[in-house]
This record gives structure tokens, sequence and C-alpha cells, in this order.
């Protein structure tokens, strides 16, 4: 049966991050707020369980998972050869609404999807989440809605889609906004906006004059 917890009050936050936390190292996936909407998480580095986000989500391969990190640090474990450019976007925005695109480390034995040797990742601007992933470290983090569904505002919107799916569902009270990340891709040799989303264009040209658009 899926536990719920109320992150406004202290015992059970912190008794919500504890089971979190064990439910994604057994494998199990999570629901969690963000700044943006609500999100259901596995770890990264285990396929299984991935698959069980995508597959409980209705989503394909095709649809690879997004990644959260619980610190700007947790990229240079995923990517190498950061660009200056995706430096300099992550000390203004991060932690916030924006995710970036890089190319992702060979070494590294995970299986988000149909990624093409790249990897979307974000830090989310939201107490409860960052809590989790410095426990758990990254982790493959989609929105906690059926595709095609809207996705969720609040933890009922999402127990309402996902049900027992899901181990824990950490609920941080609703979400400020429904407007999803802004998504740049730096893998090239200029950076594009691939989705506007809550960071504007405007606001990214203030730190990369040449971003491009899709």
């Amino acid at each position: 049966m899926s536990g719920r917890f109320d992150c406004s009050d202290a015992f059970e936050r912190a008794m919500g991050l504890r089971e979190a936390v064990s439910a994604v190292r057994r494998g199990e996936i999570v629901v969690l707020p963000t700044d943006t909407v609500y999100g259901v998480g596995a770890d990264a580095f285990s396929p299984e369980a991935v698959a069980r986000l995508l597959g409980t989500k209705g989503r394909g391969r095709n649809m690879p998972s997004p990644v959260l990190v619980g610190s700007p640090g947790d990229l240079d474990l995923l990517v190498d050869d950061l660009p200056q450019r995706a430096r300099e976007l992550m000390e203004v925005f991060w932690p916030g609404g924006l995710t970036l695109v890089a190319r992702h480390k060979p070494s590294l034995v995970w299986d988000l999807g149909e990624t093409h040797g790249t990897v979307a990742v974000r830090m989310p601007a939201h107490a409860v989440a960052i809590d989790l992933l410095v426990e758990t470290g990254p982790l493959a983090v989609s929105s906690a809605n059926l595709t095609g569904k809207p996705s969720p505002q609040d933890c009922d919107a999402a127990r309402g889609m996902l049900g027992e799916a899901v181990a824990v569902y950490l609920d941080g009270g609703p979400t400020p906004a429904a407007v999803p990340s802004s998504i740049v891709d730096i893998t090239g040799q200029s950076p594009v906006l691939l989705r506007a989303g809550a960071v504007s264009a405007e606001q990214l040209r203030k730190v990369v004059p040449d971003l491009g658009e899709r």
C-alpha cells in the first residue's frame, strides 16, 4: 500500500523522506513536489526502476526521462566537458525552472530510454525535492501524470492518476504554477531553446545572447 506524507508537518516530512529514500533504493517509484509540477521519480541508475516509471506513466522509451539533481556539482558526475555557457546558465537559473540537455558520460551504466547519448538535467527549487535528491543522488523524474493527461499541481491529482503503482507520495502542497521547465540544448556550438517554459527566451538571452530556437 502506498504511503502518503504531509511535508508541512516536520515529523511527517522526516518520516516521508526516510520512506522515500528506502523505496528508491528498493527500485520503487515515488512522487515528489517540485517548483514546476509534481514529479514521479526513480533511481536513475536502475534500468528496472526507470522502466517501471515509464510503464506506470504509459510512456514509451522514445520519450526518455529527465534527471533531477540535488546540487550543481552533481552534473559533473553525469557530464564530461560541460561548456562554459552551461555553467553560466546554471549560475543564474539553478535551482529553478531550467533543464539543460547535455551529452552524458559514455561510462555511465544507466538506461533512461532512447536518449542518443544525451541527458536532460535540472536542479529544482523545492526544499523537499532537494532533501530527497541529496540522499538518493540523481533521480529519473518525469511529471507525475499518465501520458496525455495534465501535469499535476498537487498530490491528490498525482495519486488519482498513479495510485498504488507509487510506493511513497511526498505531499508538499500545491505547486506555484503548472508551467513546465524551459529546456535548452547545450550539445552544439551554440545553445538552442527546445521548449519555452518557466524561464523565458528573453531571460535566457541575457546570459547567452546567441541562444537559438528550434
